[in-house]
């Protein structure tokens, strides 16, 4: 079995980049669809140390993720094309819907569409935490790493780098527990693509650490390079990059775990965008495909916008795309190379397969965060105000479900029926 060609992988790639709504749980579990279980190009232990190293990176866990199998694959210009067809079709998405927003204050065409997309994606979340939980809970001690992760964000508000960095250390130090499997076995048992070619090739990463090195160190230097060309200038583009550089060193956990900093600077220091606003600007970044990070772009696009109109806008944008990914691709070509040569390290495999475990209770935390958000109206604290309970919501996610997992009809269809069905009840008068 042999890799598959490059120009193969670009159409899977921007395939998962078309198709990746719902977040980083239903993305991950998507992107394992596509290259574990269907093409076996990337076996399941290989896929989860990858993923495991992605979750110890601030930035969008998926992206990095998609950066890194593309690398292992095709190389630097395998994990750039994999890395910005993540990224592009959502922004691009939220570019037009940000013009939208900003030419006409709400974006009614869409909001019909957007009740039926948030549901399906609900459903789309839930059946990626039982894919990642089937695969990374093998014992006790996962479960219970799971559900204290699961508590301590949802409960106690504890940090997420805590969360990780707790998981990490315990599965160092009792490694045996955690029980990491061989790289072998994609589906069925059957070696991947890519252990096939690393058994043929055994010096194959060592090949591509050095390209990746220099990759690195080039995007480093891309992304540093504006912001201190803009130190010093003053005006909305400087205080963008600097603002949207310094998030991209800090947002371990992926948005949801920064989104309240950068709401708090973002409407109270900087007076770029209104509190209602970024919250439409979060909803529209739930219901695009690409990372949910996207949110970020449409606080610079607003800010552009109110300082420099249309062009203003645009460069705010496309400033905000600029600082909050490129550091995305360097931390993957730097550190990737290392993470490849440690798979034998029992220590090492423990901590991660910890975190994996980990991650097991932070998407049932983002699960449950984001259906009290689609299913109820008022959610003033852990609980939501039962009363507002949205019976049209509730009935097109019992939809979603029966299509995914009674009629398992896939990703796609799933989410355009339902989109249809919120569409409908919207015609009908029974949804906002």
């Amino acid at each position: 079995m042999s890799l598959p060609p490059f120009a193969e992988a670009l159409r899977v790639w921007a395939r998962i980049g078309c198709l990746s709504f719902g977040g980083p749980a239903a993305q991950i579990a998507l992107m394992h669809r596509e290259v574990v279980e269907e093409r076996r190009w990337v076996g399941e232990a290989r896929f989860l140390h990858a993923l495991n190293f992605c979750m110890l990176l601030p930035g969008p866990e998926a992206m990095q993720l998609a950066t890194y199998l593309g690398w292992l694959m095709h190389g630097v210009k395998g994990g750039v094309a994999a890395g910005l067809l993540f990224i592009l079709p959502g922004a691009l998405v939220m570019l037009a819907l940000s013009f939208l927003y900003a030419a006409l204050g709400q974006v009614p065409v869409m909001a019909a569409l957007f009740l039926g997309l948030k549901c399906a994606v609900l459903v789309l979340v839930v059946e990626a935490l039982l894919r990642v939980a089937r695969r990374a809970l093998k014992g006790a001690l996962p479960w219970v790493v799971a559900a204290a992760a699961f508590a301590a964000l949802f409960v106690l508000a504890v940090p997420f780098p805590l969360v990780v960095l707790g998981a990490a250390l315990l599965g160092w130090a009792l490694p045996a527990a955690f029980a990491p499997s061989g790289h072998k076995g994609g589906t069925g048992g059957s070696e991947s693509a890519l252990d096939a070619a690393l058994a043929a090739e055994p010096g194959r990463i060592a090949a591509l650490a050095g390209a990746a090195r220099r990759a690195g160190l080039a995007a480093l230097a891309l992304w540093l390079w504006p912001v201190a060309l803009l130190m010093g200038s003053g005006g909305c583009l400087a205080d963008v990059a600097l603002f949207f550089s310094q998030m991209a060193v800090v947002t371990f956990g992926g948005a949801y775990a920064v989104l309240a900093y950068v709401a708090q600077e973002a409407v109270g220091r900087y007076g770029w965008l209104s509190a209602p606003e970024m919250l439409a600007g979060l909803g529209l970044a739930e219901t695009t495909p690409g990372p949910l990070i996207l949110v970020l772009q449409f606080v610079g696009f607003l800010a552009g916008w109110r300082e420099g109109g249309a062009w203003g806008a645009l460069a705010g944008a496309g400033m905000t795309l600029w600082v909050t990914f490129l550091p995305c691709f360097a931390w993957i070509f730097l550190g990737a190379p290392y993470v490849e040569r440690l798979h034998g390290h029992a220590k090492l495999a423990g901590a991660l397969a910890a975190v994996t475990a980990a991650v097991v209770g932070v998407i049932a935390n983002l699960a449950l965060w984001f259906a009290l958000r689609v299913l109820f109206a008022e959610v003033p604290g852990l609980l939501p105000a039962w009363h507002t309970l949205r019976w049209d919501a509730l009935a097109l996610s019992v939809l979603a479900g029966v299509l995914l997992f009674g009629l398992r009809l896939g990703v796609v269809r799933t989410l355009g029926l339902t989109a249809l069905a919120g569409l409908a009840l919207s015609l009908l008068g029974a949804a906002p």
